[in-house]
């Protein structure tokens, strides 16, 4: 659901803008004042896409609104709303992290347009920092910042060497990786130990993630050789 946040002091702009963004899908939460948005998004831990902010408003001002709402996230659309067009205003909204400026009075096709093309921007950007983040592959999730793995959305215990081993196979996925590339991988240039340590934790992990750990599908043995991750 696309989530946005409306703060408008006037009534009946704030009913008009609501209603025409209800018909274009999106789920809206409305407020009179900045202290009552400030609230509003505490209270909902900031899960909004974008927030249009009419800039002339009594008490916190939209500006003021834009700066504490940039302040709490860098990933939410911010709109600002209005009756003044000068081109300084724009200039001054983009400089404290609007992503847009709307000028009163506006049709409701360009309003849904331009929170349209924000709102794309803001899913495009974060599905890209959520990719970079993360390794996907079937039900498997490699969440290598928090250093978790999920499968079907369910979390995995792994140890340290387990999960650094798994990192390695599935970030060079279906391309075999020979036993002393993980050594070195793992432990470093100077580990003297044999490489009979990443037999074990192989057989390990199999054991967590394999249906079949006998009949292993996603971490296959390059016979000779090493490992992959077939995915």
């Amino acid at each position: 659901m696309k989530r946005i946040l409306v703060v408008e002091d006037e009534n009946s702009i704030r009913d008009f803008v609501v209603i025409n963004l209800r018909r274009a899908g999106y789920n809206v939460t409305d407020v009179s004042s900045g202290e009552e948005a400030v609230e509003e998004y505490q209270n909902q831990g900031g899960s909004f896409d974008v927030a249009l902010l009419d800039i002339m408003m009594p008490g916190m001002d939209g500006f003021a609104l834009c700066r504490w709402i940039r302040e709490q996230s860098a990933d939410i659309g911010i709109i600002m709303l209005s009756a003044k067009s000068q081109e300084a205003d724009k200039v001054n909204c983009l400089m404290i992290g609007a992503d847009d400026y709307v000028t009163k009075p506006f049709s409701p096709s360009e309003l849904v347009a331009r929170v349209d093309a924000v709102h794309r921007r803001v899913s495009v950007a974060r599905a890209r920092r959520e990719e970079a983040r993360t390794i996907s592959s079937g039900a498997f999730t490699l969440d290598y910042q928090n250093k978790i793995l999920y499968r079907s959305g369910i979390p995995i215990d792994l140890t340290q060497i387990e999960y650094h081993i798994l990192e390695l196979l599935m970030k060079n996925r279906n391309t075999p990786m020979d036993r002393l590339s993980i050594l070195r991988h793992i432990w470093g240039d100077s580990y003297v130990g044999e490489d009979k340590v990443i037999d074990v934790n192989i057989r390990r992990l199999r054991m967590k993630i394999e249906e079949d750990p006998s009949t292993p599908k996603f971490i296959q043995t390059v016979w000779g050789f090493g490992y992959k991750w077939n995915g």
